[in-house]
């Protein structure tokens, strides 16, 4: 995500401020190795297995992992007549995956005859993220889409008064915040719950996963008579690895404004 969005190097909107000039196709692409096992599960099988994939990254996508045919299990591959053209890496042939009953279609995908400048993909092949039950980068589950190497999240305390509105109403204001700093995104201020008025907040039913700092939990704002659905979130259990958010709250919604103001 780093190189190929956000204004990453590789990203249509990259960088002015650099002493060398891109002279490339529209949509640029850097594999790069993917440094532990991977596997990928559906029905209770195992479909693929690789510790010899690559990360393909390409202009205005997310990475996505290839390997080599041989680590896809072709027992469970069915022949596609799906074909597809991508003026930067070729023609591409699919393949539906079938375990049991359990059947997903074009899941697999590889260009038999890649162009020139992507060569490097002959005799790899991919699985749509979502075709697959489940992800495992080593033995630990993944959602969402493999970790970017490339890839960073820092959580830093900050001395920031951060005060958040609802027109003139303020839901939350603190002196303690979180700066989290994400690669291609702006700045999030992660606020500790304490400093949030809890009478105007409700549990949302909305989950989402990252796959840097784990799952959110989503909260509604009650504001004049108004429920403000996904106005905030938290991350309650973050990932081991991941920045250390477990007590605060990020609030971001169109009618929500945020004021800073630097202490001393």
């Amino acid at each position: 995500m780093s190189l190929t969005l956000g204004g990453g190097p590789l990203a249509a909107d990259h960088p002015k401020t650099v002493n060398y000039r891109l002279d490339g196709p529209e949509r640029l692409l850097y594999a790069s190795p993917f440094p532990r096992r991977v596997r990928a599960v559906l029905g209770g099988e195992t479909v693929l297995d690789t510790d010899r994939g690559i990360l393909v990254h390409e202009t205005g996508l997310l990475p996505v992992l290839y390997a080599p045919w041989e680590d896809v299990r072709h027992g469970h591959l069915e022949a596609s007549d799906r074909r597809t053209r991508c003026p930067i890496k070729g023609e591409a042939a699919y393949w539906h995956l079938r375990v049991g009953s359990q059947l997903a279609e074009n899941a697999v995908w590889s260009y038999p005859e890649p162009t020139a400048g992507a060569r490097w993909l002959h005799g790899m092949a991919a699985v749509y993220w979502a075709s697959a039950d489940a992800w495992f980068d080593e033995e630990e589950r993944v959602h969402g889409h493999l970790r970017d190497p490339f890839h960073r999240v820092d959580a830093r305390h900050s001395r920031t008064i951060v005060r958040v509105c609802h027109g003139e109403h303020t839901v939350a204001l603190s002196s303690r915040p979180l700066l989290l700093s994400e690669t291609g995104l702006p700045n999030r201020y992660y606020i500790p719950v304490d400093d949030v008025d809890p009478a105007l907040f409700t549990a949302s039913r909305t989950r989402t996963r990252c796959p840097y700092k784990g799952e959110a939990t989503y909260w509604n704002l009650l504001v004049n008579g108004r429920e403000i659905p996904d106005a905030a979130w938290s991350y309650p259990h973050p990932l081991p690895d991941g920045p250390d958010i477990a007590g605060h709250v990020c609030l971001l919604h169109a009618e929500l404004t945020t004021d800073t103001e630097r202490q001393p």
